[in-house]
């Protein structure tokens, strides 16, 4: 839900911060005060259409910002900024957004009643997601059996319906997989180690003479063997030198160790130039195979065993389409079958859903009103929309066309009360236009029962819709002589029984109208099983 709302420069608006809880909340204050400004901060804030001319005389530019807190806990921050000149800006969380992002996200955050902007239930899938979740319509069978067929027709379309493509592509994949296959790729590792080979082949015959010149300077005649013995006889009968002949025993050990290693490298080492040949046309082969079928030799297996699979289906191609075809009609009845569920079980339900539909539009002021709910199309029948005539006179027409925005709003109220589901905040504007007295106070229950199951913000200049309200926030309007601004005020106690005396009798002052609003809060808070504020 909308838990805060904060607006600069906007129309009237200089600087305002809404703080908002569960429930129904009553945006109230006199014509001209800016109550609709807030909507259209919030409308805004869902990617409505953004005009220099929302932005308060001398600003640079308007500034709308809404925190909501999700169902899971998350909270996500929208704002919007709209220049006085060029184009406006939209952020999620911080980070830059588009218009369109921002309405794909807020419609499922808000739902703006009243105006014939950002109206979910004007939508046509809407309309027909509100007749399937009226009627308890299970779509998903249809959904998976569309699903299914889907994907054996992309499957059978993958296999080549063309002969001389399929022809073709056959010729290539043979040639691949042949290429491939004859190369023994046995060790994902071998370009690394033949890399090494060809290296050590290359130069075979420097390392053959400086590992012999080091063999011998090493274990020859007057080599380093040698000489160290020499040393270690001279000290071997002196005390003073035993520690350094230690050492040298331990040198004469390791150098022998060495030695042995130095032959035993030398032994693997041939100046081959066949061998080398050899090498250097595998090293070839293998690059050759990297550049056409992947960055490395286990790539270039995955390829030709994806190849090879496909090359399979290509030469079984009349068993496998035959195969596919059969499970396509099959699919296809299991469609149509599905589909004529739905559009049974659709035109069942609309008679059921406009009725209870209408039941509300009575208390709300549209006596003479109807509602219908139109199922038309072939199976499974999507064309659901909702017609309405505000009187018996006049054949009802599309909700979108025919309403005004009083009787629009109306009509989502009642559509709502019928339709809990929805987005958690839920905004009117208009919608107690051209009522009054009893109607007035049914609009007012009937906000106030919505209002349990959604947070409801609602703009009203009626005291008994008002009344119903959770909470209550003036719209203050100043004028100093140079230039007009607008407040918000939480209004909560003594200072809402002034609020809705100033409605009722224009005077918050006077005593009879103080009483009255009194009463009015004391019945609706006992109406609605609350305590008042």
């Amino acid at each position: 839900m909308l838990v805060e709302l904060a607006v600069h420069d906007l129309g009237v608006i200089s600087h305002a911060n809404l703080v908002l809880g569960a429930g129904m909340t009553a945006l109230t204050g006199e014509t001209g005060a800016g109550k609709t400004l807030v909507v259209q901060a919030v409308q805004l804030l869902m990617g409505g259409r953004a005009d220099p001319a929302m932005v308060r005389a001398g600003a640079v530019e308007a500034v709308v910002e809404g925190r909501f807190v999700q169902a899971d806990g998350a909270e996500r921050v929208l704002r919007r900024v709209i220049p006085a000149a060029g184009r406006s800006r939209a952020y999620v969380d911080g980070g830059m957004a588009s218009a369109a992002e921002l309405a794909e996200l807020g419609a499922g955050l808000v739902d703006l009643h009243g105006q014939h902007q950002h109206q979910s239930l004007l939508r046509a899938r809407t309309q027909r997601e509100a007749l399937d979740r009226w009627g308890g319509i299970d779509v998903r069978p249809l959904a998976a059996a569309r699903g299914e067929l889907s994907a054996l027709t992309e499957n059978l379309a993958a296999l080549g319906g063309d002969a001389r493509a399929r022809a073709q592509e056959i010729d290539l994949l043979r040639y691949q997989v042949d290429e491939i296959t004859s190369v023994q790729l046995d060790d994902p590792d071998e370009l690394r180690w033949i890399v090494e080979r060809e290296d050590l082949l290359a130069d075979a015959a420097s390392h053959l003479a400086d590992g012999h010149a080091a063999r011998q300077a090493l274990a020859g005649d007057e080599g380093a063997i040698d000489r160290l013995g020499a040393a270690a006889a001279l000290l071997a009968s002196r005390k003073a030198f035993a520690p350094v002949g230690d050492r040298l025993g331990a040198v004469a050990a390791e150098l022998d160790d060495t030695v042995a290693q130095l032959r035993g490298v030398l032994e693997t080492i041939e100046d081959d130039p066949q061998a080398l040949a050899d090498v250097r046309a595998r090293h070839q082969l293998l690059r050759e195979l990297t550049r056409k079928y992947g960055d490395t030799l286990a790539d270039v297996r995955e390829f030709g065993a994806q190849a090879a699979e496909r090359l399979s289906q290509l030469e079984r191609h009349t068993e496998l389409a035959a195969e596919l075809e059969a499970g396509i009609d099959a699919a296809q009845r299991h469609v149509e079958a599905e589909a004529h569920v739905v559009a049974a079980a659709r035109r069942a339900a609309a008679p059921g859903l406009a009725a209870a539909v209408s039941e509300h539009l009575t208390s709300l002021a549209l006596a003479g009103g109807t509602l219908e709910v139109s199922v038309t199309g072939e199976a499974p029948s999507d064309g659901v929309e909702l017609h309405f005539s505000a009187n018996r006179s006049a054949p009802p027409g599309p909700l979108s066309k025919v309403a005004s925005g009083g009787e629009l709003a109306r009509v989502m109220l009642a559509l709502r009360l019928v339709l809990t589901a929805g987005p958690p905040t839920l905004v009117f504007d208009e919608v107690d236009a051209g009522i009054g007295g009893e109607t007035a106070v049914a609009v007012g229950q009937a906000l106030a029962s919505l209002a349990g199951q959604h947070q409801v913000l609602v703009v009203t200049h009626l005291p008994q819709v008002a009344a119903f309200a959770h909470h209550q926030v003036a719209v203050r309007k100043t004028d100093d002589g140079s230039a007009v601004a607008s407040s918000l005020v939480a209004v909560t106690g003594p200072d809402r029984v002034s609020e809705l005396a100033r409605m009722l009798a224009g005077q918050p002052a006077w005593a009879s109208g103080r009483q009255h609003a009194t009463e009015l809060l004391e019945v609706a808070a006992a109406t609605r099983g609350g305590a008042r504020e």
